[in-house]
């Protein structure tokens, strides 16, 4: 069955997310070669973190694209983190607008289209038992 204009915007955002994430993680990298770093250590630590999260909603992306419940799951869990995380900036002066709506932005949206493909595939499963029960 072909995926939804819904399920491929909703991995293409997880998709974008990690790319995002890698693309961050690999910066941080040539600053740490740079010497850039107060603790190399805790930089490496920080890095090796980032492009987890960054392979992990790549990860995601793809199963969201393959109907899998378990990566609307996380895809939801890491949206709901990062509008979480957009909040808090809030806090932070002078307020750092570009990282609050994008990162806030992004996170609304991946979270709607997310929620959206979790209820079609719900209702898609609930008319194939629907079908199987009269079958039977």
């Amino acid at each position: 069955m072909r995926a939804s204009t819904l399920v491929w915007a909703a991995s293409g955002l997880l998709a974008l997310e990690g790319a995002a994430l890698v693309i961050i993680a690999l910066l941080e990298l040539f600053g740490l070669g740079a010497g850039n770093a107060a603790s190399i250590p805790t930089a490496i630590a920080l890095i090796v973190l980032t492009l987890i999260a960054g392979v992990g909603l790549v990860a995601f992306a793809v199963g969201v694209l393959r109907g899998k419940g378990w990566a609307r799951s996380g895809g939801v869990a890491v949206q709901v983190l990062a509008i979480a995380t957009a909040f808090s900036a809030l806090s932070v002066q002078p307020l750092p607008w570009a990282f609050v709506l994008g990162v806030g932005g992004s996170g609304l949206v991946g979270l709607v289209l997310l929620i959206s493909v979790a209820r079609r595939a719900g209702a898609q499963e609930s008319r194939r038992r629907l079908s199987d029960d009269e079958t039977h």
